[in-house]
């Protein structure tokens, strides 16, 4: 190992996460470290804590993940307390989460990571003529005219001669690794703005059931939001009081709006650009397991195993058997810290379950600033989950790879129609490219799952049934003196799941182990590398290592998003540490 690469941040919009890659003479990866680079500390801040405020605390972790937070925790408390939330409540959240879904994966792709693929600059060298020609005839999107594409053309033309690039700056423009002719990157480009565009209409979703977005409100026991067969709200006021039905009207039309970008717009994008870089199917996977929680309930079912998205684990690539998972099982889920700047206090070679799990920052290792990394030390702020002792992926393509195991149709369909178009076996998908394929394709799942929720929601308000909520055992002196509850989803990222311990009323233990932590985390005490790292040294080979595109192009298809850190104070107020990246 004759070469250090560094990547930090490697993110575009959320930093803390740093990338090094030792790398021989001909630039092939032989070993690469994932380092998250600032604290998460919302663990410590709810200890205390009403349990009914969690959420509004634990949301707050992301900024770019909005939502899937507060579900987890209200999900946390309801599990604690043995709430049932009423049917019309789970339809809201399914609502609330596939649009997060949608809106995460399509700005995902356009705005943090298709510039791994795309070339801004040689988008100014294409006929307009020719990329109308070729948008034509991927899709029937309307917006596609030669017109259209000069127009996005010289937009551009102007940013690049004036300097400011701004949202372009910094790409590796002539990179040698670019494939896409000047017709397709224009074509990228020219989606990249639409997709600016589309998604403030998407967001307000959240807003019509959470009352805003970003962080839309939620509470334990259902839906914040009454909900009316009147068009001027349930008693009469503001029809922005609850959601009646002009309101839901509104939301079909954000479906349709979504369906219809998916459709016409993000699949082919996927597949026109992917046609182009079939060698990135073959490299890129490195761990081989596969890890879902499950999400989206059905009708009268509490158990994942007959929800949309099943729970289970794949193993060594085989799809013929699916693992159960049980949350709490303390032998299942652990978090180790033999390679992170935490202490436990029974030492750092164990693990512990989230139930009995610690946020100890008073680890005295070294810690950022730092030159280098050694992955023989402690080299992070995040832990190292693992299942039953295995690494295992989270995220888009272990959730189709479930789904497809358990046989679901439609992605049976989607999958074998996206494979054919690209002349690859199903093998590809366990790759770079296949877990950015993955994703647009669950886009396409989802969204066309949304109507169905959306129209037995209308037919249960219109038959009478009105109840978001459910207000038994909210008296706190009604519950047990000591309780716990786990909440997990599947984020877009993957799978996500609080941990909350309830004694006297009050929040006693909060752990959080959150989709990049299963993917970003570092070495476990067996030395077995974490996901971003297996899936670096996966036949990587750098062609220049002052523009490391190979090693954003896989790190990016994790879409990473570090939880967004805080500051650690004490009990009076005061900062205790403040870490900076420098």
């Amino acid at each position: 190992m004759n070469n250090r690469v560094i990547v930090d941040p490697i993110t575009r919009i959320e930093g803390h996460l740093r990338i090094e890659a030792n790398t021989s003479d001909g630039g092939a990866i032989e070993q690469a470290i994932s380092s998250g680079t600032m604290v998460r500390g919302i663990e410590i801040i709810l200890k205390g804590r009403d349990p009914r405020d969690a959420w509004a605390f634990a949301q707050r972790i992301c900024g770019v993940c909005t939502l899937v937070h507060g579900i987890a925790s209200v999900r946390a408390v309801e599990d604690a307390l043995k709430y049932r939330i009423p049917e019309n409540a789970q339809l809201i959240r399914n609502l609330m989460i596939a649009a997060q879904y949608v809106h995460d994966h399509v700005m995902h792709f356009y705005h943090l990571h298709a510039l791994d693929w795309v070339d801004v600059v040689s988008a100014l060298k294409a006929d307009p003529k020719a990329t109308s020609d070729l948008a034509q005839s991927i899709s029937s999107y309307a917006k596609s005219s030669p017109g259209y594409f000069a127009d996005v053309q010289k937009k551009v033309k102007t940013f690049v001669e004036q300097g400011q690039l701004g949202i372009f700056a910094n790409g590796f423009w002539g990179h040698p690794g670019y494939k896409l002719p000047p017709e397709a990157n224009l074509m990228a480009l020219a989606h990249y703005l639409e997709a600016l565009a589309w998604q403030r209409d998407v967001v307000k979703l959240h807003a019509i059931f959470g009352g805003k977005n970003p962080h839309p409100n939620f509470i334990v026991g259902g839906a914040p939001a009454p909900v009316s067969t009147s068009p001027t709200g349930a008693t009469g006021g503001s029809a922005a009081t609850s959601v009646n039905i002009v309101a839901l009207e509104e939301v079909r039309n954000i479906i349709y709006s979504m369906q219809a970008f998916v459709d016409q717009v993000y699949l082919p994008d996927t597949l026109a650009i992917a046609s182009f870089y079939k060698d990135w199917f073959q490299r890129g996977e490195g761990v081989g397991n596969f890890l879902t929680y499950g999400e989206f309930a059905t009708k009268g079912s509490d158990d994942p195993a007959g929800w949309m998205i099943p729970r289970g684990v794949i193993l060594n690539r085989d799809l013929t058997t699916i693992h159960p998972i049980d949350l709490n099982d303390p032998s299942q889920i652990e978090e180790f810290v033999a390679h992170s700047w935490y202490d436990y206090a029974g030492g750092k070679e164990k693990g512990l379950h989230p139930y009995a799990g610690e946020t100890n920052l008073h680890y005295s290792g070294p810690k950022p600033p730092y030159d280098a990394l050694d992955a023989e030390k402690s080299y992070s702020w995040m832990k190292a989950p693992r299942w039953k002792g295995n690494v295992v992926e989270v995220g888009p393509l272990a959730r189709v790879l479930m789904l497809y195991a358990k046989g679901h149709e439609p992605t049976k369909e989607l999958a074998g129609y996206a494979l054919k178009k690209l002349d690859l076996p199903l093998q590809a998908m366990y790759s770079t490219l296949g877990r950015t394929a993955a994703r647009t394709l669950e886009s396409k799942i989802i969204a066309d799952q949304m109507m169905g929720w959306l129209n037995t929601l209308i037919a249960n308000i219109k038959g009478g049934n009105v109840a978001v909520h459910n207000a038994e055992l909210w008296d706190p002196s009604t519950w047990p003196k000591a309780c716990k509850g786990v909440g997990f989803m599947e984020a877009p990222r993957g799978a996500l799941a609080h941990w909350i311990v309830i004694k006297n009323g009050k929040i006693d233990n909060y752990q959080a182990v959150v989709p990049s932590t299963w993917n970003a985390g570092p070495r476990d005490p067996k030395g077995q590398p974490g996901p971003y790292e297996a899936a670096l040294m996966d036949r990587h080979v750098l062609a220049n290592l002052d523009q490391p595109l190979e090693i954003q192009r896989t790190i990016h298809s994790f879409d990473p998003c570090i939880a967004c850190a805080v500051h650690v104070v004490d009990p009076d107020g005061e900062e205790v540490m403040q870490l900076k990246v420098r």
